[in-house]
This record gives structure tokens, C-alpha cells and sequence, in this order.
């Protein structure tokens, strides 16, 4: 199968170029830069320029495909409402380029759009992540076999999300702070099993909305305290009202707590996450270089 993958030169992306071609699929992947394209013919993929922000770029490289497999979005959490925003535009893009032809679209989105425990039958909530659901949703109505795949924490080499995101803070800061007692919790994933699921869910997925989920969930205490650890700092919990002081926008997501299940999606596609969980993972000096 002929793929087209964007974000493939990302964290996730990437993680899912590399299993896909492990496995006997071809891969064209979208790059911007001269080398994003170097990176995917290092790869073994095929190359196909162009961006987010060019539509038609994207139409044409979802009809070259057999498969599309959208993992790439803009992290930069302080603009978090607009990104949303563009992705939605993206996937509507790509839903109608596919309309009609039964070709497997496969949509990235978040575990953190459900309010509470989050399975796979559960609707997104107010949530800004929630607006590329409700676009593969159309897609799926226009004859598209579109899947969700909701991520939680992904971790590994090469993370620049959110754990990265509190080890600065914590440097900065002098401390590892917390919102209350710690006791919100993050589910996790390693990006390997991430990637082995997407390629899962593109062979012979049929429900709509898959959990990428290993961790159901971390205590954000435990994590505070892993890097309280390698940094030899105090932690300190915060009361809800001096989260904005200390985290700023991150503040949301420092509170949040969101665990997930994974059930249905490991019965359905047989599959079982063999990487390192999220604690152990993240205990290691790669993460705390300077």
C-alpha cells in the first residue's frame, strides 16, 4: 500500500514512516524543506512537497495515495485554539480529496478532548482538539474510511511535548510544582507502539476512533517527582488559583487529568504496547539534557 503521511519528519510521524516500511508499505511523505525531504529519502519514502498551509498540495498527495495517515500539527500550545483550527481545515481538505474512493484516512487527535475517563466510545467534549474528529466524521459520511487515532502522552527519544515542557519550567522556576495534591493523571504511550498501531488500524481497522493508550494513567505527582529527582529540586504542590502564575497557558493541561482506556482498540487489532512506560521512560539522562 502507497501511504501519504503527513508530519513525517515529526516526533510521531517519523516513528510511523519507519514501521510502515518495515512492514512492506510504500510511503509518501509530505516535506516542506530540503531537509525534511533529505530525512524521508534517508528514510527509504518517497517525497512529496509541500505543506499544512498548501491545500492543493495536500489534495494531490492524498489522491496519490492508496492511504493517508495524518499525524502532523502544529505544537505550539500557546496558539493551541488556532492549531486546532488549521488542523480542521487540513482534514477537511483531505476528506474531500478522498470522497467516494473508500480510501483509509487515518486522523490524529487526542485522548484529552473527552471529559473523564475516556474509552473509544466516547464523545469529544468542548474541547478545540475535538474539531478534526467531527471533520473525519464528515469525511466518513462522504464515503471516506476515516479512523480517529487519539494519542495520549507520547514519549521516547526525541520528545519535545509536555514532560520536556515541565523539566524547563522546573529549571526556570527552581521547583516542580504541581496543582494540588498531584494526584490528575496523563496516559502515556511509547512512540514505537504509537507508530506499530497506526499501521494496525490502516491494515485492518474498521471501528472509527482507536486509543494509541499503554499507561492509563500517571499521577502528575509521580511524574513531578522523577524529575524532581534528576534536577535535585524540591517539589511543591500549588493550589488551583496559582496554577496561571506558575504555568502559564500550560496551566490547563498542568490540572488536567485524563486517563484513558485502550480495551476495545487491543482487542480489535491484537494490539499489545511492548515499549518502556512512561515513568521508567522518562527516568533516563536523555531527557534532562541540558
Amino acid at each position: 500500500m502507497r501511504v501519504f503521511v503527513t508530519g513525517a519528519t515529526g516526533f510521531v510521524g517519523a516513528a510511523v514512516v519507519d514501521d510502515l516500511i518495515a512492514n512492506g508499505h510504500r510511503v509518501l511523505g509530505l516535506a516542506r524543506s530540503d531537509a525534511g525531504a533529505a530525512a524521508l529519502e534517508a528514510a527509504g519514502a518517497e517525497v512529496h512537497r509541500g505543506s499544512l498551509e498548501d491545500i492543493d498540495s495536500l489534495r494531490r498527495g492524498a489522491k496519490a495515495g492508496d492511504a493517508v495517515i495524518h499525524t502532523a500539527f502544529n505544537h505550539d500550545f500557546s496558539r493551541f485554539v488556532q492549531s486546532c483550527e488549521d488542523d480542521r481545515r487540513v482534514v477537511e481538505a483531505v476528506g474531500e480529496a478522498l470522497a467516494g474512493t473508500d480510501k483509509p484516512l487515518i486522523v490524529t487527535s487526542g485522548t484529552g478532548v473527552v471529559h473523564g475517563f475516556a474509552t473509544e466510545d466516547s464523545e469529544p467534549g468542548q474541547h478545540p482538539r475535538a474539531m478534526s474528529e467531527h471533520a473525519a466524521a464528515a469525511a466518513k459520511s462522504r464515503g471516506v474510511r476515516a479512523m480517529i487515532m487519539r494519542l495520549p502522552q507520547v514519549h521516547g527519544d526525541g520528545d519535545h511535548a509536555f514532560v520536556p515542557l515541565l523539566i524547563n519550567l522546573a529549571r526556570e522556576k527552581g521547583v516542580v510544582a504541581y496543582v494540588g495534591d498531584g494526584a490528575n493523571r496523563w496516559p502515556g504511550v511509547h512512540r514505537f507502539d504509537a507508530a506499530r498501531l497506526y499501521r494496525l488500524a490502516l491494515e485492518k481497522g474498521r471501528a472509527f476512533r482507536y486509543h494509541a493508550v499503554a499507561d492509563e494513567g500517571v499521577p502528575m505527582r509521580d511524574i513531578a517527582e522523577v524529575i524532581s529527582r534528576r534536577l535535585s529540586l524540591p517539589t511543591a504542590s500549588l493550589p488551583a488559583e496559582q496554577a496561571a502564575a506558575h504555568f502559564g497557558w500550560f496551566a490547563h493541561f498542568a490540572a488536567a487529568d485524563m486517563p484513558a482506556s485502550s480495551a476495545k482498540t487491543r482487542a480489535e487489532l491484537d494490539w499489545q504496547p511492548s515499549g518502556p512506560a512512561l515513568l521508567p521512560d522518562i527516568d533516563r539522562p536523555i531527557y534532562f539534557q541540558a
